[in-house]
């Protein structure tokens, strides 16, 4: 389906927790950011040594392999999100605990190609999703983890929240590890 541009949301759309990932998203088309961070952040990821997917920038801190099986996971239930709410679902969606996402997670047993390729999948799939939304799904707004969100705020935190771990990637893991 062909988009019109899709305009950024308004403080009232989102919790303002995320302001901090909004707040990092270029003003453009947020299909087209989402779109083209992709390569970049899974080029990031592919000059990682198979070795250095368990690093730690300090004890407490997840891994590199983490991170990745973090962003994969909350593409997806972000993506499910915008999917109950574009589909007008008024059904409240519950929150997710990130940190037992981590922890149960098999991500340290999974070889960090797998994850890289796996969080690629998933962000195709979210594209998919997103471009075949009509003009008046993007402004719908549900509840998920107890606060009002609409469809294109979901997208714009997706495209921040990338974008956030991407920078402590390249800052705390990458550039420390290879130091």
């Amino acid at each position: 389906m062909s988009q019109a541009a899709i305009d950024r949301p308004q403080a009232n759309e989102y919790n303002e927790y995320y302001s901090r990932y909004i707040s990092l998203v270029p003003q453009q088309d947020i299909l087209l950011t989402l779109e083209r961070q992709l390569p970049e952040t899974v080029k990031l990821l592919r000059n990682v040594g198979e070795d250095r997917g368990g690093y730690r920038y300090a004890p407490d801190k997840w891994s590199i392999k983490q991170v990745i099986g973090h962003l994969a996971d909350t593409e997806r239930v972000f993506a499910y999100r915008a999917l109950r709410i574009s589909r007008n679902d008024s059904t409240p969606i519950e929150g997710f605990e990130q940190d037992d996402y981590v922890l149960y997670g098999p991500f340290q047993q999974c070889r960090l190609a797998d994850l890289v390729s796996e969080f690629e999948h998933i962000r195709h799939s979210t594209l998919d999703l997103f471009r075949n939304l009509d003009p008046q799904a993007w402004t719908r707004r549900g509840v998920a983890n107890k606060n009002e969100v609409s469809v294109r705020a979901i997208a714009y935190i997706l495209a921040g929240h990338e974008l956030h771990h991407r920078k402590i990637l390249q800052e705390k893991y990458l550039a420390a590890s290879a130091a």
